[in-house]
């Protein structure tokens, strides 16, 4: 008869126990309702696709504070071989991703531009060969390369061999709109 009391009280607790809840999908959406945006480069990976792109919405990068999203962005950065033509953010036959002089902008919706439209001058329009949430989270990541989200989200380490300094190390880099060199916004801060 006193066992009762404790089981019924051992359950109710076990039940008002609250796991980790994690979203499948994105947090928000952060693109336009359409394909309005004209691709900018006729480079594509694989089958070229026909057609515009979405833009995006905000100039807002929703994963700069999400730790997990910041790490997936380096996995997709590697997986779809961003590294081939931005090395570890180095620079190579691409543009470096982890200094201050950035042609197009360093602000999320112009780092989403620049994926998804492509450039004219090599970068291929990556627009509807990867899907816009993953596109964020290669945005995060990139910035997480400049040192523009919190050390304690960016990546710490990579699995590969790297002689430099790992992300959450790097001096945060300002970032810049799209049209404005370094000298200007240096301008504009003093």
């Amino acid at each position: 008869m006193t066992r009762w009391p404790w089981l019924l009280a051992a359950l109710a607790l076990l039940a008002g126990c609250e796991r980790e809840e994690r979203h499948f999908r994105a947090e928000r959406e952060n693109t336009g309702p359409n394909e309005s945006v004209v691709r900018l480069s006729p480079n594509q990976p694989a089958m070229a696709l026909a057609g515009n792109v979405k833009p995006a919405a905000e100039n807002v990068s929703m994963y700069d504070d999400n730790a997990f999203a910041v790490n997936e962005g380096k996995r997709l950065y590697r997986w779809y071989n961003c590294s081939g033509c931005h090395a570890s953010g180095g620079g190579n036959i691409g543009p470096p991703l982890m200094d201050s002089e950035w042609r197009y902008g360093s602000d999320p919706q112009s780092l989403f531009e620049t994926i998804t439209r492509g450039r004219p001058d090599g970068m291929p329009s990556f627009g509807g060969h990867i899907p816009d949430d993953q596109v964020w989270k290669i945005v995060a990541y990139v910035r997480a390369m400049g040192g523009a989200v919190r050390t304690d989200v960016a990546p710490s380490r990579t699995d590969s061999l790297y002689s430099g300094k790992p992300e959450n190390f790097r001096s945060p880099q300002p970032a810049i709109q799209k049209g404005q060199s370094a000298s200007e916004q240096a301008m504009e801060v003093r």
